[in-house]
């Protein structure tokens, strides 16, 4: 099993953002990990459904999070899979000479950042908690919201490339998923209960460029934003990406 469990965005003003995504997506209020303070960044972490979203902004210089803003602005900044054999993937991870830039072993979770050189487009962390429905980053006592907010998922990423079959190859070669099949004008590596899509890149480079999300009242959604829905791609903009919207 290898599924989306959290995404990031990188974000200049933490407290702005996390009013401004309390707003959008009506979720509760977020946890804020002191343990993230060795990367220099502070965040902010909301679950969403089972899943969760994460904010983060540098509070010092020097950070990874800092030089994203310097290159590319705010945006889509790290992806968090779920994974129930962690063994397994840091063996494949050896084998096809991946480096990690962080791990990290604790009772209720395994985690591993893959050094972003050598997959392309983005940190991606491989985190595989105990017991699997519980999860670590999202603080000592979240739950998911009632009703159908509680149903709300994280299906999909969008990644720009120089190159995106050579990319989404990488990925699905280091993921250990079948092979990247051609999307629109670009090609898809498929996750458990989700996708990662591989586009061309722009002027700003590569990078998570969007991600899909299925949520439980699409109309409230937009009606929370100024920026206009593209009724071309039924998305819209937030914190530097595309939220390309589904209802449940």
């Amino acid at each position: 099993m290898l599924r989306i469990r959290q995404i990031v965005f990188v974000v200049r003003d933490l407290a702005a953002g996390s009013r401004r995504l309390t707003e959008l997506l009506a979720l509760d209020p977020p946890f804020r990990d002191p343990g993230v303070a060795e990367f220099g960044i502070d965040n902010a972490v909301f679950a969403f459904g089972d899943q969760f979203i994460e904010l983060v902004s540098p509070v010092r210089a020097g950070t990874a999070a800092g030089r994203h803003l310097d290159r590319r602005g705010e945006g889509g900044y790290m992806l968090i899979l779920q994974t129930d054999a962690f063994d397994d993937v840091q063996a494949r991870m050896r084998a096809l000479g991946v480096r990690t830039v962080w791990e990290k072993t604790l009772p209720d979770i395994r985690a591993m950042h893959l050094h972003p050189k050598d997959i392309g487009g983005a940190i991606v962390s491989i985190d595989q908690p105990v017991p699997p429905a519980s999860w670590r980053w999202g603080g000592p006592s979240w739950r998911m919201q009632a009703g159908a907010r509680g149903r709300q998922r994280v299906v999909g990423v969008t990644v720009a490339a120089a190159d995106p079959p050579a990319m989404a190859a990488r990925w699905a070669e280091v993921l250990g998923r079948p092979v990247a099949t051609p999307h629109g004008n670009g090609m898809r590596v498929g996750l458990d209960g989700g996708v990662v899509d591989f586009i061309g890149a722009g002027q700003a480079g590569e990078g998570i460029t969007g991600f899909a999300l299925r949520v439980s009242d699409e109309a409230a959604v937009r009606s929370a934003t100024s920026a206009p829905a593209s009724t071309a791609s039924d998305s819209i903009e937030a914190f530097g990406a595309r939220l390309a919207l589904q209802s449940l």
